[in-house]
């Protein structure tokens, strides 16, 4: 299933409550504030804190 673009309007990071981007190779959803990457599980957005992964920006 895949994720729905539509969805980047209406979710937002659980910690800073900031946008998130859509990062579709690792389907994940970046924090860029954070430095926080949540996974997406079959098209579903995994926003929970425990189950974020740390994000460094690759140059």
């Amino acid at each position: 299933m895949a994720f729905d673009k539509k969805l980047l309007e209406i979710v937002a990071c659980p910690v800073c409550k900031g946008k998130l981007e859509y990062q579709k190779e690792d389907q994940k959803l970046i924090c860029k504030a954070d430095k926080l990457a949540y996974p997406i599980e079959d098209g579903i957005p995994v926003l929970l804190e425990n189950r974020a992964e740390e994000y460094q920006e690759q140059a």
